[in-house]
This record gives structure tokens, sequence and C-alpha cells, in this order.
């Protein structure tokens, strides 16, 4: 399984090309439908070498907020395999629990993220949770959007995570972030401030890293080789004061 496509959302068109070949010889990819219009895609692979290209020009208007559901609303409140909120509790609480809003208190855990924990490549692995994270003080974008949905989710403010496209990233590759329910809508926030916002399109979305991983493998033994994203946007980027609310598209 992998999810690597685009999201199909309103007002965004997807130009793309997914080829996958498997020994040499083209190999068909069964799509299935994942949350926020993410898309899986089901590939029944033989043995040997599997390569894998994916390519897309998307145009997206403005970002429109997307409303919250219910269904969603409980799910991004319940702790999860890698944002432990219940263990978190106390800690949120004591940090960020006396905030009046939900918006103010999400800038507030954005910002003492991004101040109290270092980006830093490899430092963290597959079982690194986000109480890990706050110990050690260090992890990459993943740590840094678990850590930030425990935090919110302890002080009740609903919160998953998405896999993006990130022009603007060093270095270039898949990237995590946040979205939190402000006023009934998602919003998105990155506590690496390493990528504008606008630009970020979004792939998979779910509870935890578990739900976005960009292949899953259900049965067998698989080895990555080698991987390369390249995402660019035109024109300049946009600034990004990582305050204002923004919509992932």
């Amino acid at each position: 399984m992998i999810q690597i496509a685009a999201a199909r959302r309103p007002a965004v068109t997807i130009s793309e090309r997914l080829e996958v070949v498997n020994n040499m010889v083209a190999l068909p990819a069964q799509e299935l439908t994942g949350a926020a219009g993410g898309r899986q895609h089901l590939l029944h692979v033989q043995p040997g070498s599997v390569t894998i290209e994916y390519d897309a020009t998307i145009t997206a208007g403005p970002g429109t907020p997307i409303r919250v559901t219910d269904e969603e609303r409980v799910a991004a409140l319940r702790p999860s395999r890698y944002c432990p909120s219940d263990r978190l509790t106390g800690m949120a609480l004591s940090h960020f629990g006396e905030i009046p809003t939900a918006l103010e208190r999400v800038r507030a855990i954005c910002d003492y993220v991004w101040r109290h924990v270092m980006y830093m490549s490899e430092s963290s692995g597959p079982a690194t949770d986000a109480v890990d994270t706050l110990l050690s003080a260090r992890g990459v974008c993943r740590d840094f959007a678990h850590l930030v949905t425990a935090l919110c989710r302890a002080v009740e403010v609903p919160a998953r995570v998405a896999a993006v496209y990130a022009p603007g990233l060093a270095l270039m590759d898949f990237h995590c972030v946040v979205e939190v329910e402000v006023d009934g809508h998602w919003q998105v926030w990155d506590a690496t401030r390493l990528a504008p916002r606008p630009t970020l399109v979004r792939v998979a979305t779910g509870r935890d890293a578990a739900d976005i991983a960009f292949t899953t493998v259900t049965a067998g033994r698989a080895e990555l080789r080698s991987l390369g994203v390249r995402a660019v946007a035109p024109g300049d980027l946009p600034a990004d004061d990582h305050d204002r609310l923004i919509a992932l598209g």
C-alpha cells in the first residue's frame, strides 16, 4: 500500500501520473479512498525490484477551511499510538490549561514546541512518540507534529496530523504538519516553521504517523533502497508568520 498521491479536494485540479514497475513490468494500482480526500493505492507485487514514480501538477484556489464533523472531532480528541495525550495531561494543563480560547492555546503550544524542541535529522525512530520527543527535546517533523497534536488533545483542542508536499522545505522530503479545530473548522499549523503553509499540498490525513505512512507492507518484507521527493511552487514562496489562520487544501 502506498500513500503518495495528492489528496482530492474541492477547488483543487490535479494532473498526474503514477507509474509502478515490478521486475521491468508495469503494474496496476488499485485506488482506495482515504480520509479528507486522501488516496491510497494497493499494489500486488512479485518478489524482486519495484520502482514507483509519481508526478503531479496541482492547481488550487484559495484554501477554504474544512468544517469539522462530529466523528472527526471525537477521533481527534482521543489518545493514539504516537500521540498519548493522556500521559501529557498534567504538563499540558499546567502550561496551557488557563489560556482561554482554543486559538490562543494552539498558538502557545506551537510556540512552545518550536522554542523547546530542536529539529535534528535522524534523531528519532519508528517507535518515538510525543512523550519521547518532549523528554529528549529533539526530533524531525513528525515528532514536532506528534507533540503538538498530543498537547492540543490534552487541553481539549481536537488535533490530527497530515502528510504533505511542502515547497520550500529543506532538506526536501515528505513533510508532516498538524490540523486543529478552531471555531468549527480545520486549520493547519507547523511548529517546525520550515516551509510556508499556503503552498502545502495534502497527501494523507490521520490520527498520527501510523495512519499517514507513505508505504505499508501487508505481507512479506520490503527494503527501501532509495527515495526522492521534489515539490516546487511557481514564483516566489509566500511569507508565513506561522501565527495567522491558514486552511490546508
